[in-house]
């Protein structure tokens, strides 16, 4: 009989990184197989503007050229036979839900870091086999159940079961231990260490480091230099070396936030306002859901040839009022852009939050007696919306054709929504 114990580390943990294979176009393809199964799919938010940017693509379509960002039109000019779907959140919430239950059967110590992947500890499972034959059940499980292909990641900690998911992709199950490290991930560009950003790779590149192998034997007093703490972290992580633990406590948000890409430049202001309403109206929803109050704004612009510049304001008094936030964004546009300059994509995120139950709100001398009738206010319209839908109540400044008036739409907001949709395990 086989000695599963051989296979667990006596000091040390089995982290498994499971990643869903083109997430939202495996589920319609196990929805609806006839339609899309095999087929070359792409999600997009505005198929039928033919001016939507792709979300997902299914690898069939990959093989074809097309690419996650690519609009919709340039698509079907590579692909002419490529099938846009428009975005269901709630079917992919609940194909989530699903996959991440299969998941816990095998481990409590589970955390979801996304809609479509979620790292488990495995340590203490050894009742359920060898790490490898876990990752295999799980892998088939998913499949069967679901309809869906995963490819999972085993390692000794959470970085390297992430680069370990994607080492095989689609379906595949990969094995990266730490003496692995410089045989298979050191001859790879630092970009594709997880963690390193574009802006980060870039530097990189200009101090003459190009590889993981290279950033793995950097001085590292250098890199300090150049990066402060996170340049210890840089050099840990090219050894393949993490610390982080499988966190089954969801944080709460430090930010919540949204953007809006556009079909078209936006060059007026009160075009900007209208969509820049929509993301209020959105943001401050999604802020009193989760009971916090904002002390701090940030406008997101991004340019037609994909610049994008950021600007803050810290309020005086927290608030939860969309019209607040609104006011501060436009403020923020007004001084910060010039009219005539092409915008592509908008966002507001709201910062330094803190729960409204502990916030000690200093209010206006002069509004003081109006805040418990506009907080009842608040309350009472959320509760509609929540009854009848986002459309509920609207000002006449909400309505128009940008992809703004869809955040309104649950079916179709996407991963903007950062974790405030993630399943729990039950």
């Amino acid at each position: 009989m086989k000695d599963v114990s051989a296979y667990y580390p006596v000091d040390g943990r089995v982290i498994l990184h499971v990643d869903m294979n083109a997430f939202y176009c495996s589920v319609h393809a196990a929805e609806e197989p006839e339609k899309y199964k095999g087929l070359p799919t792409a999600v997009a938010g505005s198929s039928e503007l033919r001016r939507g940017v792709i979300v997902t693509c299914s690898y069939e379509a990959r093989r074809l050229g097309i690419s996650t960002g690519m609009v919709v039109q340039q698509a079907r000019r590579i692909c002419p036979q490529l099938i846009v779907i428009q975005p269901d959140f709630h079917l992919y919430r609940r194909y989530s839900k699903a996959f991440m239950s299969i998941a816990y059967s095998y481990t409590p110590m589970l955390e979801a870091t996304s809609i479509d992947e979620c790292y488990l500890d495995i340590t203490g499972s050894r009742q359920f086999g060898t790490p490898l034959e876990i990752a295999e059940e799980i892998k088939r499980r998913v499949n069967d159940e679901l309809g869906l292909p995963c490819s999972i990641g085993v390692a000794p900690n959470k970085l390297l079961a992430k680069m370990a998911s994607d080492l095989k992709k689609p379906r595949g199950i990969s094995v990266l231990r730490l003496r692995d490290v410089p045989g298979i991930l050191w001859k790879l560009p630092c970009s594709q260490l997880f963690g390193v950003g574009r802006k980060t790779a870039d530097k990189l590149l200009q101090m003459n480091i190009r590889t993981i192998g290279q950033l793995a034997k950097a001085d590292e007093q250098m890199l300090i230099g150049a990066f402060g703490v996170t340049g210890s972290w840089l050099k840990l992580a090219a050894n393949g070396i993490n610390h982080s633990p499988v966190s089954t406590e969801r944080e709460p948000n430090k930010s919540i936030g949204h953007t809006t890409t556009l079909p078209m430049d936006v060059v007026k202001l009160e075009e900007a306002q209208r969509v820049l309403l929509n993301i209020s109206d959105q943001v401050a929803r999604r802020l009193r859901r989760h009971g916090m109050l904002a002390g701090g704004i940030q406008l997101t612009i991004r340019t037609p040839d994909m610049k994008t510049f950021t600007r803050s304001q810290i309020r005086s008094t927290p608030t939860e009022n969309a019209e607040d936030i609104y006011k501060e964004a436009c403020a923020l546009y007004r001084r910060h852009w010039e009219e005539d300059k092409p915008v592509r994509l908008l966002g507001i995120t709201l910062q330094q939050l803190i729960p409204k139950e502990e916030a000690a709100v200093q209010l206006d001398l002069f509004e003081y007696q109006d805040q418990p009738k506009k907080e009842s206010l608040l309350k009472t319209m959320d509760a509609l919306r929540d009854k009848f839908g986002e459309n509920a109540i609207l000002t006449a400044g909400m309505l128009g054709d940008d992809p703004s008036v869809l955040l309104r739409n649950s079916k179709l907001r996407g991963t903007s929504l950062q974790k405030d949709n993630l399943p729990s395990p039950e």
